[in-house]
């Protein structure tokens, strides 16, 4: 890679950690809104898609920690260190199909989708783990709830705001990438 791509995926990612941290905000006066819309996800995703599964998934580890230790919110353990994992996997997984697949609208949803069921898997995973770990329990309903029943908002908004910006933006004039 050269050094400018190089400079530019540094840039972006930083761009994206930021997003990230701020988005939140948006959703943070109603903690029942921001649980459904899932504000960090969305830079992290596309991070992954832009940046690639390296800068997208080291991303996706830092937000919710930096965010955490940071703001106080989300609480560190188990949130946080179970979003990072999950993050991680979104902008990694994202990173990876996108390199990997055709730049066509629908493999574009199908790296999205992937990533979006790999990461809340991840999550599930990491809350049992961590749950477990503190002597609770993690019940599959809760799976269910948290992952997929009580995020459809926010999925809702990755699954038509993501792929649209990931279209509009590839393009290499737009970021003007082949120089």
């Amino acid at each position: 890679m050269n050094r400018r791509k190089a400079i530019l995926k540094l840039v972006l990612s930083g761009l994206f950690l930021g997003l990230a941290l701020v988005m939140p905000f948006l959703t943070g006066q109603i903690p029942q809104i921001g649980a459904m819309l899932c504000p960090m996800h969305i830079p992290v995703l596309l991070c992954g898609f832009f940046c690639g599964p390296l800068w997208g998934g080291v991303i996706g580890l830092i937000a919710p920690i930096l965010r955490s230790l940071t703001l106080g919110m989300p609480p560190l353990f188990p949130t946080a260190v179970c979003m990072a994992l999950e993050l991680l996997t979104y902008g990694a997984v994202s990173g990876v199909m996108h390199k990997i697949l055709p730049k066509k609208k629908g493999f574009i949803y199908l790296s999205l989708i992937v990533a979006m069921l790999v990461g809340r898997g991840v999550w599930g995973i990491a809350m049992l783990a961590c749950t477990s770990f503190s002597g609770g329990t993690f019940a599959f309903s809760a799976f269910l709830a948290g992952a997929f029943i009580n995020a459809i908002p926010g999925i809702i908004v990755q699954l038509v705001l993501i792929p649209i910006l990931v279209m509009v933006l590839d393009n290499p004039k737009i970021l003007n990438r082949n120089r």
